[in-house]
Formats: C-alpha cells, structure tokens, sequence
C-alpha cells in the first residue's frame, strides 16, 4: 500500500461494460489515481481513452495475477451472465498479487436483506461466498455497493423489470404502484465508486473523517432516487408530453408476479428471473427501500442530486434502440 495513505493503483475488469464504463470515466475524471481496464485477450470490448489495458486469460491464473501486480484495488463489474469462476479466480488473484481493496460484482439491491436474502438466495447466498473466500485468503478486504436496480436500464429494459413497456404505452403497477424503492442510475454509481477509492486508506490521529478502513468488509449504500413506478411513470409523460390517457395501465399483485417469475425461471427463462428478482423488491415491506433502513453514504462521498426527468430520458432513450 503507497505510505502516502491513499490508493494510488486501480484495476478495474469490465471497464468498457454497461456499468463499468461509468466507473471507469469518473474515475478518470477524478484523476486522483492511476486506472488500469483488465481484459481478455480475446475482447473486443472498447474502454475508455485514458486508462492501461492488461490482457489476461482465465484460463492462466498467473496472467491474471501479473497484470494485478502493484495495484492497491480491483473493482470487478461483469454480465451476469459471466462464468461464475471468473469472479473467484480474479478475488484469489489479487490475493496472490497483494491487491489490498477488492470491490466484488454485486451493484444492485439490498442484499443484506433477510427476506430477499432469502428470496433470491440463488444471488445473495453466492455473492455472501465470494465475499467470504476474499475474507478467507487473508489478503484483501472487500468493500460492496449497494445501489439498488439501475434505473435507466431498468425503465427500458420493458415489462419484467420496472413494469413498463415503453414503445406500446404501457406500465403495469405491482400492487397499486406507490412503494417507493431506492434506484441509481449508472453515472450515480460510476461516481460513488470513483470517490469511495479516492478516500484516504486509514484515519490520520484524531482524525474522524471518512477512509477506507470504516468501509472494511462492509456495504455503502448509494442512490439516485427513492421513488414508485407512479413517480416513475410521472416522469416519463413529462418527457414524452403524454398523459395519462395515451397509456394503458394494468396491476398485479407483487406475490403473484414473484411467482410467475420464479416458475419462468425454472424453465429456463431468463426473463423470468428478472420478474421474479424485480417484483420482490417491490414487496410492501420495504425491502426496496434501503435509505430508510440503512441510510445513505451519498454526501459521505459527495455525491449530487439528479434530475429524475434527465434520467429518464436517457432510458427512454434506451428503449427506442
């Protein structure tokens, strides 16, 4: 670790991906550290100017373990996707190459949540492991974030994930449409993270203010906005000039919905899953609602306010693609 108390070395893999890219740029922005994207060799994904690119193969542990080499963190973003090995084999090599700080791959809802640590537990119960094998090496100590569902995406990604489809006008409220939960947007999240590694290591003498070391094996939680698909849904006929009577609404009742997505699921169904992982969230016992329970490291990283109507153009945006 640089004895100038701070993280002077970041490696990030996915630096060119949906959220990654994010990252990547506000921490360039930031210019606080020196930023590396870690890559297949076989990757044509494209990064942002400004970083070193080091190849690696999966397949040669000890590519990855050299290109990590003097880094002081790793933030991993990937698809979900990704071969579930990837994860383990990069946190047991930046064990091997001394990488103090590792961010794990789990941006999204309250995991530490009982009821949806229990209802979802095919992620949360894996991501508890990943955290647990970077605690069991000895070498690194992990930091995760919490953001809740990406928004942008989230409202052009159609029915199964925020309940709207965009192109044919339409939105179904689970419940009747008000439980508010937490959601970021990407560059909200590409901020936190560049500020959070630029915080200094370990607290100077009585000193109180924010460092790495009170985050040790620890959440921040981070957010856009705490709103309801109705909040949501006022945003988008303030972007599109539409009102209520362009727009066909349905409800469904979140545990019926919960259901329907978990047997989609088991079929095989990827869309399922995120119908299933969607809707329970928007449960009515506050699950979604992570500022309420945990609060917020927003100004703790000095994080600003957002134009919801701004986001939501971005995702509406999205959705005519």
């Amino acid at each position: 670790m640089s004895s100038k108390n701070y993280i002077e070395k970041v490696a990030i893999v996915g630096a060119g991906g949906q959220s990654g890219k994010f990252m990547t740029e506000e921490m360039l922005k930031l210019g606080k550290y020196k930023v590396t994207a870690i890559t297949r060799a076989d990757s044509t994904s494209t990064v942002p100017e400004g970083c070193e690119i080091r190849k690696i193969d999966y397949a040669n542990p000890a590519s990855i373990v050299d290109a990590l080499k003097g880094h002081h963190a790793l933030v991993i973003t990937m698809n979900t996707r990704a071969p579930p090995e990837y994860q383990t084999k990069l946190i047991e090599a930046a064990a091997e190459a001394n990488v103090p700080w590792v961010l794990p791959n789990e941006y999204g809802y309250d995991i530490l949540n009982p009821g949806l640590h229990n209802d979802i537990a095919n992620i949360g119960q894996k991501h508890k492991e990943y955290r647990e094998h970077i605690e069991k090496l000895g070498k690194s100590s992990w930091i995760g974030v919490t953001c809740g569902f990406w928004y942008e995406y989230s409202l052009a990604h159609g029915p199964a994930t925020f309940g709207f489809d965009i192109k044919n006008r339409t939105v179904t409220f689970i419940d009747d449409g008000n439980t508010k939960i937490n959601t970021s947007t990407w560059r909200q999240v590409g901020r936190g993270v560049a500020n959070l590694l630029a915080l200094k290591v370990q607290p100077d003498d009585d000193d109180k203010s924010p460092c790495l070391a009170h985050y040790k094996n620890k959440f921040v939680y981070v957010s856009s906005f705490k709103i309801s698909q109705k909040d949501m849904l006022d945003s988008v006929l303030r972007v599109t000039g539409t009102t209520l009577k362009h727009w066909t609404i349905k409800h469904e009742p979140s545990p019926s919905r919960y259901k329907a997505g978990v047997e989609a699921m088991y079929k095989g169904d990827f869309a399922g899953f995120a119908l299933m992982m969607y809707s329970r969230v928007f449960y009515q016992d506050g699950s979604g609602d992570f500022e309420t329970s945990k609060g917020l490291q927003n100004e703790v990283l000095g994080l600003p306010e957002e134009d919801l109507d701004e986001a939501t153009k971005v995702g509406i945006q999205m959705a005519g693609k």
